[in-house]
């Protein structure tokens, strides 16, 4: 199956097939959630509002969904919710999630890349962590454009721009500086070392020019910041709460399909 996929797409439906067993059991918390909280500082939605309030009834899509918790908080809310991933493992936790919470909904396995659904399916997308910063933005960023009716809402989170520009790769001992060690020009693919997977960032000019070529007006840009009781993440270790205080690790972009 992984030699008919480009090849990033590949190393990653590998590496995420490798990683979900690291992923269960904090879908699990996340699943059983009762208010959806974003992010590695599980800022809440109360705060953020990041979803519509009229998405009641409505057609959504989550890209890149894992272990479906984004899907589920939707489906919650009465959205008619359809998660899409790229790693058969991930999605078999998702379903194990299902049977347990009792909440059905789609599960697809594929590419955010070049989906299978007819134009303007869905009202509304997202993406945590999902296809926004595993797949190639030149081609998902025009995928969901497609996939969305006019007036419909993108919504992605990523690692913020800045974090990008001062790790050198994501490891224990030698988190995110006050220092730039990347270069900010010609950013978009990352594979860092000791890894397989391909990750995508882009610079807020180009995130801006691409979203708008695309059809979609950008209503905001949130740039978290990690709250006053935030403490370090073991598992995100790459970045302090206290470096997360002061600059953005993590950010999200709100944006509209132009009618």
């Amino acid at each position: 199956m992984n030699e008919e996929l480009p090849e990033h797409v590949a190393a990653n439906r590998e590496a995420w097939d490798r990683y979900a067993a690291d992923y269960a059991e904090a879908g699990g918390r996340w699943w059983a959630q009762t208010e959806p909280k974003w992010g590695i500082w599980g800022i809440p939605e109360s705060e953020l509002r990041l979803l519509p309030e009229d998405l009641a009834g409505k057609d959504a899509i989550e890209l890149g969904c894992g272990t479906a918790y984004v899907s589920a908080w939707l489906a919650r809310r009465g959205v008619r919710v359809v998660g899409i991933d790229n790693s058969p493992r991930q999605l078999e936790t998702a379903r194990r999630y299902q049977g347990e919470f009792r909440l059905e909904f789609p599960l697809l396995l594929g590419n955010a890349e070049a989906t299978p659904f007819p134009d303007a399916s869905f009202d509304f997308a997202i993406s945590e962590y999902g296809a926004c910063l595993w797949a190639d933005p030149y081609a998902w960023v025009p995928e969901v454009a497609r996939l969305l009716r006019p007036g419909g809402r993108l919504v992605f989170l990523t690692n913020g721009l800045i974090l990008q520009l001062v790790v050198e790769e994501y490891v224990a001992n030698d988190p995110a500086k006050e220092i730039l060690r990347r270069p900010l020009f010609g950013m978009h693919r990352t594979v860092w070392p000791d890894d397989t997977s391909v990750e995508f960032h882009l610079p807020h000019g180009e995130w801006i020019r691409l979203l708008r070529e695309s059809g979609f007006e950008i209503e905001r840009l949130v740039e978290i910041q990690a709250p006053s009781d935030a403490v370090d993440s073991p598992k995100y270790s790459y970045v302090t709460a206290d470096w997360a205080r002061t600059w953005p690790s993590e950010e999200v972009w709100v944006v509209r399909k132009r009618a």
